[in-house]
């Protein structure tokens, strides 16, 4: 038998075992977590190395987390709108300190804070740009990935998440992510921002040219245009500084922030901007029955004081050395390209070996939970807090997957 077909046979026989316990490797029944690991209802462990696809950066269960938690669970969990509670005021004080911007504005997910950064540019288009109603442009990059709304895939360029769902939403314009020409070329008088994810995580992890964010920045400030920076993923230590936009020294006029930021316990996401951007919308003409409230607050203001120490960023930069040295080792050997960026990479198998998902089926049935996205191509971005030990143990799982 042929290493192709033995490793299509066992793909086989990986599918059906799950396929008989009703669930795939990628949707495991998770019964609880702690640290880097999570352990199904059958008692096996895995090593998340997804982090609970990026909303987990400081792990499962993290005992700050979830001491401020329940001290807020016997507090207030919600509030009229009405009144303030006595943790948004601090929340969104420290997360304006931590992104360097006067306002933020809460909502719930990373694809409502997306929404609503699209909303207040095109309010800005209109009150401060001068554009008239119904005109004006935002411009976004082949390949991203900003959540699953109506209007989002309307400019979504994966085929999968946009087929079926037209009529689209107009007002969007989509340039080749990387290619400051092509921006430079898309960009009119009608242009109100550019929307892009500093490091694309659900295309691959894909990072862009070198000074590309700088030049991003350079032109929209030229040309008076908003800079919308996704860092719902990226963001946050991921990358091994609190924005992925740090490693350019750029600062956006907008940082779109989620997953992460809830800590993992609860679903939380935001905006940041100037009052000369964010002063668009009043009260009454945006808002969420839940954003902001006071258990996600509370959560979200203890994620930001432990970011505020810098541990979590150095950590990422650290444990990203391991595992850049650990994964440039697969090259050559059923790897093809590493792309890496702090503790997130993205790795492009070679298809003639195995695609992508056969790769985290063989993963899951060694214990390490990992996503595929585009065909050949598997991401990582494992909880800070794993160990360096955890991190060459996972590499080398993923070896022994490839092995022929």
């Amino acid at each position: 038998m042929s290493s192709t077909s033995a490793h299509t046979a066992e793909f086989i026989e990986l599918e059906a075992r799950y396929a008989a316990h009703n669930y795939s490797p990628l949707d495991v029944v998770i019964a609880s977590g702690e640290g880097a690991w999570v352990t199904d209802v059958d008692g096996r462990r895995y090593f998340d190395a997804l982090a609970g696809y990026s909303a987990l950066n400081f792990g499962h269960c993290h005992p700050q987390l979830v001491a401020v938690a329940e001290r807020q669970l016997r507090a207030l969990t919600l509030t009229s709108r009405a009144f303030r509670s006595d943790q948004f005021g601090p929340f969104a004080r420290d997360l304006a300190g931590l992104t360097g911007k006067e306002m933020i504005l809460p909502m719930n997910s990373g694809a409502e804070a997306v929404e609503t950064a699209v909303k207040v540019a095109r309010r800005w288009g209109r009150q401060v740009k001068g554009l008239a109603e119904d005109w004006g442009t935002i411009i976004v990059m082949g390949g991203n990935f900003h959540g699953r709304t109506t209007t989002i895939v309307s400019f979504s360029t994966d085929k999968v998440a946009r087929e079926g769902y037209g009529p689209y939403t107009p007002g969007f314009v989509v340039v080749p992510f990387g290619d400051i020409e092509a921006l430079r070329a898309a960009m009119s008088d009608e242009t109100i921002a550019v929307l892009l994810e500093p490091i694309q995580g659900e295309g691959g992890v894909v990072i862009p040219p070198d000074g590309f964010l700088q030049q991003v920045r350079s032109l929209c400030t030229e040309r008076g245009v908003l800079m919308i920076a996704d860092e719902i993923q990226s963001g946050l230590a991921r990358t091994g500084r609190t924005f992925a936009c740090d490693h350019e020294q750029v600062v956006p006029d907008i940082y779109v922030l989620g997953k992460a930021l809830g800590g993992g316990i609860m679903p939380l996401s935001a905006i940041a901007a100037d009052g000369d951007v964010m002063g668009v919308i009043t009260p009454g003409s945006h808002g969420s029955t839940f954003g902001g409230n006071p258990f996600a607050a509370a959560i979200g203001r203890e994620v930001v004081a432990m970011l505020s120490t810098g541990e979590f960023q150095a950590r990422a930069a650290s444990l990203g050395e391991v595992l850049a040295g650990e994964l440039a080792g697969l090259l050559d050997h059923g790897v093809v390209e590493v792309r890496s960026r702090g503790l997130w990479a993205g790795i492009d198998v070679d298809p003639t070996i195995m695609s992508g998902k056969e790769l985290c089926y063989r993963m899951a049935d060694r214990g390490v939970l990992a996503k595929d996205t585009h065909g050949s191509t598997i991401r990582l971005a494992p909880p800070i807090v794993a160990t360096d030990d955890e991190i060459r143990m996972m590499v080398g799982v993923i070896k022994d997957s490839l092995a022929v």
